[in-house]
């Protein structure tokens, strides 16, 4: 399956209501990232893990692709996805996204009507 096509069908990668920028964040790479799905953790990793550091996936796509300021990069995501524990999204299930020192994002699922 490819995870970056995905991520790019309507409502998929949810972000905001605001973008932080980069001096407010601190070092990428002492980050904890956790999600929890209806209350119960489902991945909780610190960013340190990252097979690539942040740095490093910037010079690589940077090499072949003009980035910009605002421009999103996808880096995956820890341990624990759907696939990880066979329980995918369902309508009512509720996703809590934090990040160290970012806060935390909400999101409901809810199926669009047709």
């Amino acid at each position: 399956m490819d995870f970056t096509v995905s991520k790019g069908a309507p409502t998929f990668l949810p972000m905001g209501p605001y973008l932080v920028p980069a001096a407010f964040v601190g070092d990428p790479q002492k980050l904890r990232v956790t999600l929890k799905l209806n209350g119960d953790v489902m991945q909780d990793e610190e960013t340190a893990d990252m097979i690539f550091p942040i740095a490093r996936l910037i010079e690589y796509l940077s090499a072949g692709v003009e980035l910009q300021p605002g421009d999103v990069i996808c880096t995956g995501s820890p341990a624990g996805n759907g696939m990880h524990y066979n329980r995918f999204i369902q309508e009512s299930d509720v996703l809590e996204g934090s990040i160290t020192g970012l806060g935390t994002q909400r999101n409901p699922c809810v199926v669009e009507k047709c």
